[in-house]
């Protein structure tokens, strides 16, 4: 009993703490979206052959830039086709300092123009989750926790919220474990000086640390990832040019999808 609130009395004082927090919601699973997920970046997509049953999108809606204490929008300029009944993932990347290599001023305001502008994609058609992809600095941590809390709260209850993640972030760095969101896709691909110590971890039968990294893969058609896949795991892939009927068969060889 004393054992069992001490961990009440610390939880309440840290409430950040991980190992205080119960398992998050999977809205994506719930909403029974495809397994396999195709990133559609910003380049013309044609993706009308695909099975809907078997392939959901994650398409690039919009990217917004942070720019001293100014948020810049641009909307995706390329054509998008989609079969009937696809079901979509609108993806917004945030770019800042890191990119721009120029000061941001990560305030109250800034925020706010953000999670106006994320909500709003989920008023495109078809859209049944919402995906940010944000690669940012320790600096920026904090600020990007306020705004995916604020995000979730504008986002009806049943919309998922979807992360792209490190996948350094989902091994030996765990400040995304507490985030409010439905999954952290781990991005095994593109890793520089992290990619031999990770992809070996996943093909030596290792894994993820953090929950919140275990719902979901992030890999490229173009970069083998010699692993078994857990099964009730999401895939999402990504591919540096247009996506074409051939690509599939492709998928399939490389990683057994």
């Amino acid at each position: 009993m004393l054992t069992r609130l001490l961990t009440v009395f610390v939880c309440a004082l840290l409430p950040l703490v991980s190992s205080c927090s119960g398992p998050t919601r999977d809205r994506i699973s719930e909403n029974h979206l495809p397994r396999v997920i195709l990133w559609a970046w910003e380049r013309p997509e044609d993706l009308e052959f695909l099975n809907p049953q078997e392939f959901g999108i994650a398409f690039l809606a919009q990217t917004l830039t942070i720019k001293g204490g100014d948020v810049l929008f641009n909307p995706r300029h390329q054509p998008l086709k989609v079969p009937p009944g696809a079901r979509l993932i609108a993806v917004t990347r945030i770019e800042s300092q890191k990119i721009t290599r120029q000061p941001t001023e990560l305030n109250d305001e800034v925020r706010t123009k953000l999670v106006e502008r994320i909500r709003k994609t989920l008023e495109l058609n078809n859209v049944s989750g919402i995906q940010v992809d944000f690669d940012v600095v320790p600096t920026e941590r904090n600020f990007y926790r306020r705004l995916l809390g604020d995000l979730r709260r504008e986002l009806p209850d049943n919309v998922a919220l979807s992360m792209t993640a490190l996948a350094s972030f989902c091994v030996g760095d765990r400040w995304v474990s507490d985030l409010p969101v439905d999954e952290a896709v781990p991005m095994v691909f593109r890793m520089g000086t992290d990619s031999d110590p990770i992809k070996n971890l996943l093909t030596s039968g290792g894994d993820f640390r953090v929950d919140l990294c275990r719902r979901s893969y992030g890999v490229a058609l173009d970069e083998p990832l010699k692993t078994s896949f857990a099964k009730q795991r999401r895939v999402y892939v990504f591919n540096a040019r247009s996506w074409t009927p051939g690509d599939l068969a492709v998928l399939k060889e490389r990683f057994g999808l």
